[in-house]
């Protein structure tokens, strides 16, 4: 069989088993319930004339990579600023979050390191295991009895490093940081936490699940994003001047890639100057999620147990979540129906975010839809 037979092959069984993919953008009319943009920074018009200032200044593109001449003093005050924000020594930005990943596993890890992950990590922290030659194993998720007893049997003279994600994206649950710091400690290995999710959301500055409360003595390898709760677009990596000087010399993913543009970075910055000044936004979040969960315990739906923006609806099969995904639309919410691999065989869900700039309003017609969608669906198997 020819590769082009081989990949039409593969676009039918993509089809046939109910996974096709499709891009998907914000549909005119429709209340977003679907996307990252957890503080409602994205439209902010501040964001958008920072970024046009610095674009007329400076130009739409850097022109190069961080390491020719794409570096500019807008990446420098925003790797700066960064690094305050979560209290490391010093932050180093990448074009994407999956960059980032990728780039810290590979440089860190050889040959003689063992890898231990959550088992619901990112794909891009698994990506980056599978790339980077160290032998990797996945322990149950956020079971930590599991991840001991891996760490006891890894052989006395290899290295070890733990990565799990801080908030996990699929599921909205939190990783117990405090444990797999102390329990990374006890065995003389490293840990990187991918706070993607957590970073403007959660803290007491809007520093992440990881944050200033976990300095670098126990969270010395920190991975954020900017393109989520900052509205913005990019990530970057923090930690100890060691640490970055290596992802310099050493990350592909950074040395061989065009540098931000200026005018993204200044959004950045846009945006961090606005979550110091309006924690109101992370307040107004937190109300929007206990106001979620409470109707929809109220009304049974199936949701899972997080206490993020993230709230995922557990309906099973993919044909299930694409068909109340369809509904939902069509009764004015958009929502993300995600199904496997993102999520495993038989645990499609719709993926429900809420933001601060959501109104209760907006909620309870959110909830009312959802619960239009579970009797039209019981009315269906009534009659069938």
């Amino acid at each position: 069989m020819g590769l082009w037979q081989r990949l039409e092959r593969r676009l039918a069984e993509q089809h046939q088993r109910g996974l096709w993919r499709q891009r998907t953008g914000h549909a005119a009319g429709l209340l977003d319930f679907a996307g990252n943009d957890y503080l409602g920074l994205a439209q902010d018009p501040r964001l958008a004339e920072a970024q046009a200032v610095a674009a007329r200044r400076l130009g739409a593109g850097s022109g190069a990579s961080h390491l020719v001449s794409g570096h500019r003093e807008v990446h420098e005050a925003l790797e700066q600023r960064l690094a305050a924000l979560v209290g490391r020594p010093r932050a180093l930005l990448f074009s994407t979050g999956y960059m980032a990943n990728l780039a810290v596993i590979q440089t860190l890890c050889s040959a003689q390191t063992r890898l231990f992950h959550d088992r619901l990590n990112h794909a891009s922290l698994l990506d980056g295991a599978a790339l980077s030659g160290a032998r990797s194993r996945r322990f149950h998720h956020r079971d930590l009895d599991d991840l001991a007893a891996m760490l006891t049997r890894r052989p006395a003279a290899s290295e070890a490093l733990i990565v799990s994600d801080g908030v996990f994206s699929m599921d909205g649950d939190v990783a117990d940081i405090a444990k797999l710091a102390t329990l990374t400690q006890r065995h003389s290995a490293a840990l990187m936490i991918d706070d993607a999710h957590g970073i403007g959301v959660l803290g007491e500055h809007g520093d992440g699940c990881v944050g200033r409360a976990f300095g670098c003595d126990r969270v010395p390898i920190l991975v954020g994003t900017l393109g989520k709760a900052l509205g913005s677009f990019g990530a970057f990596v923090a930690g100890e001047p060691r640490l970055i000087e290596a992802l310099i010399q050493f990350a592909r993913p950074y040395i061989y890639t065009t540098a931000l543009p200026p005018g993204v970075a200044a959004a950045s910055l846009a945006a961090l100057d606005i979550l110091a000044a309006e924690p109101e936004r992370r307040t107004r979040l937190q109300a929007n999620i206990r106001h979620f969960r409470q109707l929809a315990n109220a009304a049974a739906l199936p949701l899972l147990d997080s206490h993020t923006p993230i709230q995922p609806l557990l309906l099973g099969e993919p044909s299930r979540a694409m068909s109340w995904q369809a509904s939902l639309a069509a009764r004015g919410c958009q929502v993300g129906a995600i199904r496997p691999p993102s999520v495993a065989a038989g645990a499609a869900r719709l993926r429900i975010t809420l933001s601060a700039a959501h109104t209760p309003t907006m909620i309870e017609q959110l909830v009312t839809a959802l619960v239009a969608c579970q009797e039209q669906e019981h009315s269906a198997q009534c009659h069938a």
